[in-house]
């Protein structure tokens, strides 16, 4: 059976992306693999192929648990809490 979110109404927001990488490594002068951008806040963070994960570190921080990808291309959105693509 598939899994289906509950959370796109009271998480997606009209947000623009807060920054052109990843807002945490870019401080840190570290890279990323892939960029996804916060659909509650605009935070962009690096994917889970990326060594520092700032992504799923922002949703652990936030709980804003709904990211779709930032990278040209691809058109997809996930949620964390339910583990799912959107």
């Amino acid at each position: 059976m598939a899994v289906k979110c509950t959370h796109i109404a009271d998480h997606v927001k009209n947000v623009k992306p807060r920054s052109k990488g990843c807002e945490e490594c870019l401080k840190t002068g570290d890279t990323w693999v892939h960029l996804r951008m916060c659909l509650e806040c605009g935070h962009v963070g690096c994917c889970d192929s990326s060594k520092n994960r700032h992504a799923r570190a922002h949703f652990h921080e936030t709980q804003h648990p709904i990211i779709q990808s930032a990278e040209r291309g691809e058109d997809w959105r996930w949620c964390y809490i339910d583990d799912t693509y959107l």
